[in-house]
């Protein structure tokens, strides 16, 4: 679906908004303010006499939705440029037809939600009018809305719905009637609001916005080469930084192309899980939080530069055009099959008329040769009958085989569809159990470290002790020899005393 096509479903809600007596027509005053608003939202210079002069023989009455093309393709829709805010343009048109059609009685989601749905709706919708979205992309939507919530598809839930649908001989809603379904929570029983609101936002982001993943990561500077988180944002052609999440200053885009490419960095500088992305000007260093948060942003960005270098258009986009694809190839098939068994029919009827006609002749009194001739051209035509009998209900046994192989070949999908969920689900788990354990490992090294350390500083004080017991003991060994030599002269002093004549020692006593 080109840029046009999208653009044509908004205007024409805007359009049949506006048509206040379901007529199929609107008023020129009516279509010149919707016309200037268009041109407004779109960056499109306005010519406010173009409309006047595009239905000057009009007679100034209203104007069709088929008369009002010729002038939106010729002086909006060929001037845009593509170069306006989409959300802007959208809400716009939103304005005009929600005053009229939204029905906020029960609803459990705010206007910006059910704005959002929408959006949604538009983009899901077939691409023909009056714009409806088919069951298949109902199912599509609410399983995106489930993940998007955390929670697990139900299949059984959605199959009531369906069976409730055909016995309402309902095969597709209108936007109004897909808000109801989701904001009046009739398959999302236990929900909290703020959860759906989130759920109904992250779809919204991904299919109408383009944004592939979103997060936090730190990025390297050009200039300061200082590290600085910032909000990414991952769209096919592009990764935008914010300062945060509510994107209220951007600070700047990575450009992809295929020349682009992403490659895993070892740890340096203090950051771990580190990757590069390489553009033709400049080089990107980020951080991710954790090796599978660095995992998924890698696979993420590859998987945009590879669909660059095959120019094909985003995931989603691409997938949505191959079920519209599918559908139409059955039901071109479907309707093959329903022209052929009406042909069949419609010969076997003749036939079983020309054979009637021919049983009534050749009852009627005819010579016996005449009766033989119209027994043998009642037996042809009872073989040629036979014959088409027989392909009627070969005919017949290839339809209903087609559609059992179209049945399997759905439930193939969706088991595929499970198991791939499943498969994905695992690998999370997987790699929520890998991030636990190198948590653990990386838990028990440091404590490993932290008792090492404590060991350490324990055999440190033990040697200290001891090399002071060491000292203190060759200073009390010190000391005792000292006490032992200070003994030693006392007693060599006391001894010569002892032995001295008595005059000397007297007069050494008077001396003292």
């Amino acid at each position: 679906m080109g840029l046009r096509d999208e653009l044509l479903k908004p205007i024409w809600h805007a359009f049949t908004a506006l048509d206040v007596d379901r007529s199929g027509k609107v008023s020129k005053s009516q279509l010149k303010v919707l016309s200037h608003n268009l041109c407004t939202v779109m960056r499109i210079p306005h010519d406010p006499v173009a409309l006047e002069e595009h239905f000057k023989d009009d007679d100034e009455g209203p104007v069709s939705n088929q008369g009002y093309m010729p002038y939106l393709n010729k002086f909006i829709l060929d001037k845009v440029s593509g170069d306006f805010d989409r959300v802007d343009f959208n809400r716009m048109c939103w304005t005009l037809c929600a005053r009229k059609n939204l029905n906020r009685n029960n609803l459990l989601i705010s206007d910006d939600d059910a704005f959002k749905i929408w959006c949604i709706f538009n983009f899901l919708s077939e691409d023909k009018y009056p714009l409806v979205i088919v069951t298949e992309e109902v199912e599509y939507f609410l399983r995106k809305l489930t993940e998007a919530m955390g929670g697990s598809w139900v299949e059984e839930n959605f199959e009531d719905y369906r069976l409730q649908m055909i016995r309402e001989q309902q095969q597709c809603l209108s936007a109004w009637e897909l808000i109801e379904l989701v904001g009046k929570g009739h398959l999302r029983k236990g929900i909290d609001h703020q959860t759906l609101s989130m759920g109904i936002n992250e779809v919204f982001q991904e299919l109408i916005m383009d944004v592939l993943k979103q997060g936090y990561m730190m990025k390297k500077g050009h200039k300061r080469k200082n590290w600085t988180e910032r909000w990414f944002l991952l769209r096919p052609n592009s990764i935008s930084y914010y300062v945060s999440e509510d994107l209220t200053e951007k600070k700047g885009d990575i450009v992809l192309d295929g020349n682009c490419c992403i490659e895993s960095l070892p740890d340096k500088e203090g950051k771990k899980c580190l990757f590069i992305v390489k553009c033709s000007d400049k080089s990107f260093e980020i951080s991710a939080s954790d090796k599978k948060k660095k995992q998924e942003w890698i696979q993420a960005i590859q998987t945009c530069i590879n669909l660059l270098r095959m120019g094909q258009p985003s995931p989603h986009r691409e997938a949505r055009q191959k079920r519209k694809e599918l559908r139409q190839r059955l039901q071109a098939e479907q309707e093959e099959l329903e022209r052929r068994m009406k042909e069949l029919q419609a010969a076997n009827e003749n036939k079983q008329q020309e054979l009637e006609s021919v049983r009534k002749v050749a009852s009627a009194a005819l010579p016996a040769p005449t009766v033989g001739v119209r027994l043998q051209q009642v037996a042809q035509k009872s073989s040629e009958l036979e014959q088409y009998l027989q392909r009627v209900r070969e005919l017949e046994d290839m339809y209903r085989r087609l559609e059992e192989a179209l049945e399997d070949e759905r439930q193939a999908r969706q088991d595929e569809e499970t198991v791939r969920k499943l498969q994905a689900r695992l690998l999370e788990e997987e790699a929520a159990k890998r991030a636990e354990l190198e948590q653990i490992h990386l838990q028990q090294q440091r404590t490993i470290s932290q008792t090492e350390a404590e060991k350490q500083e324990l055999e440190n004080e033990r040697l200290a002790k001891e090399a002071a017991l060491e000292a203190a003991l060759t200073q009390l060994e010190q000391l005792q020899n000292e006490r032992q030599g200070a003994l030693e002269q006392y007693e060599v002093r006391e001894s010569s005393l002892v032995h001295r004549p008595r005059g000397e020692a007297a007069d050494l006593v008077a001396l003292r």
